[in-house]
């Protein structure tokens, strides 16, 4: 038996956590009510924190509901969610060719959109242990984190966090290490991303560039599916092919273009938006 089922045994009720792929259909009721009670106390076992995001992190607010950068990350949440109603997909690698292409920003803003959603627990875990910024973003410890778990100096329980009145959990990276690519080689690192699904609606996880580290194509391989981030007069045509070239599988569901024109978004939601809300004349 893994680290990680081991963990989150610890973590269940002694009734246990129903796996989400063999949960059985119930008679009266779907398999997800069925679970909900269990999953409600298992989750209840890791720390809440508060919910306090870096002035300068660009994160969505939840209680700003209507603003237009909300709307486009709740817009890439339903493609997604309606892809994973297809498919059983639960582990998502963020990534981008190259270094500030917004993979981190896209990656935190989707964990919130996700959480947003009543009973959609969601996961964000920082695998980025060459250049971590999830922990900035969320004015949290860096340490411990996943790097501390690899290298058996942290619990599973030490590493997750609740964020105060969301749905939303974080992973940090971990303290910095020298040989992060050594460290997703073990089994530990496979099977903590294949293993916590079992208790997440999604895990959305942040990475190293493709083209910069071959921490990404790794993860990949770990993961149920990738997203790639390109930035509008940074990213070339180029390097967005060879970083998808780069990857030992083709999971890639899309690509997510970032930094497009302020002016244009919000006008165009802004229309839409008093429109549909505007009283009748």
């Amino acid at each position: 038996m893994s680290r990680v089922h081991d963990a989150l045994r610890k973590t269940q009720p002694d009734s246990g956590v129903l796996p989400r792929t063999q949960a059985p259909e119930a008679s009266s009721g779907t398999a997800a009510e069925v679970r909900e009670p269990d999953l409600a106390q298992a989750l209840a076992r890791f720390p809440v924190v508060p919910f306090n995001p870096s002035p300068d992190a660009s994160l969505l607010d939840p209680s700003r509901p209507g603003e237009a950068p909300a709307e486009e990350f709740r817009s890439l949440r339903t493609r997604l969610n309606h892809i994973q109603s297809l498919q059983p997909i639960h582990s998502l690698v963020i990534t981008s060719p190259s270094p500030a292409e917004g993979k981190s920003f896209t990656a935190a803003n989707l964990a919130i959109a996700q959480a947003q959603l009543e009973n959609n627990f969601t996961l964000l875990a920082d695998f980025d242990f060459r250049r971590p910024v999830i922990h900035t973003l969320f004015q949290l410890p860096r340490s411990p984190g996943i790097t501390d778990y690899l290298q058996g100096k942290a619990g599973l329980e030490q590493i997750i966090r609740r964020l105060e009145g969301t749905n939303l959990f974080v992973m940090t990276a971990g303290e910095a290490v020298l040989n992060p690519l050594e460290l997703l080689n073990l089994p530990a690192a496979k099977e903590l991303i294949e293993d916590t699904p079992e208790l997440f609606n999604w895990v959305i996880i942040d990475t190293p560039p493709l083209l910069f580290a071959a921490d990404a194509n790794l993860l990949s391989t770990m993961a149920h599916a990738l997203l790639l981030v390109v930035r509008i007069g940074a990213t070339t045509i180029d390097s967005v092919t060879r970083a998808m070239g780069s990857l030992c599988q083709n999971n890639i569901l899309g690509i997510v273009v970032n930094a497009a024109q302020k002016s244009e978004l919000y006008s165009k939601y802004t229309y839409y938006h008093s429109y549909y809300t505007s009283p009748e004349s």
